[in-house]
């Protein structure tokens, strides 16, 4: 994945005031880990004002009609994850609307930095440690320790 890509979708998501978190590898990259990853993943707040959002921003970086596929209902259903995969690039962007029962959107802590430009609404490294220590992915459970060391987590945080 290259980063024009990634700066295309931020870039879309603050010009349409999209409410998000930026997680996963390309979140854990900006916390200064070199970190490969395919996909942008973005825990979205799941009200359909939000939703819609979502779908505008996509529209503007990607020109796709599946985009309106995309629902609330769905990201806020029994399987709250859509990924959806541009038209161009290899890369694909999930958009999820909480992990199990355990972390929903209100409760990401988050910093807004800013790159190029635009404000990213980055997961702190506290919350992404919650997210990734107790997974079976073995790049979580890594990405999670790195985290911890880094920033003298507690594990119970």
């Amino acid at each position: 994945m290259q980063f024009d890509d990634v700066m295309l979708v931020l870039s879309a998501l603050a010009r349409e005031e999209v409410e998000y978190v930026l997680v996963g590898g390309v979140a854990v990259g900006l916390h200064g880990f070199e970190r490969a990853t395919v996909d942008i993943d973005l825990f979205i707040r799941t009200d359909e004002l939000n939703v819609a959002r979502v779908r505008a921003a996509l529209h503007a970086a990607f020109d796709d009609d599946s985009i309106d596929d995309i629902s609330a209902s769905d990201l806020a259903g029994e399987f709250p994850t859509v990924r959806y995969g541009p038209p161009r690039g290899d890369f694909f962007i999930d958009l999820l609307g909480r992990l199990g029962s355990e972390i929903s959107y209100d409760d990401l802590e988050f910093e807004i930095i800013e790159i190029e430009g635009v404000p990213v609404r980055l997961a702190t490294p506290r919350t992404l440690y919650r997210m990734k220590r107790d997974t079976i992915r073995p790049i979580d459970r890594i990405d999670a320790e790195a985290l911890r060391v880094r920033f003298g987590l507690d594990e119970v945080d």
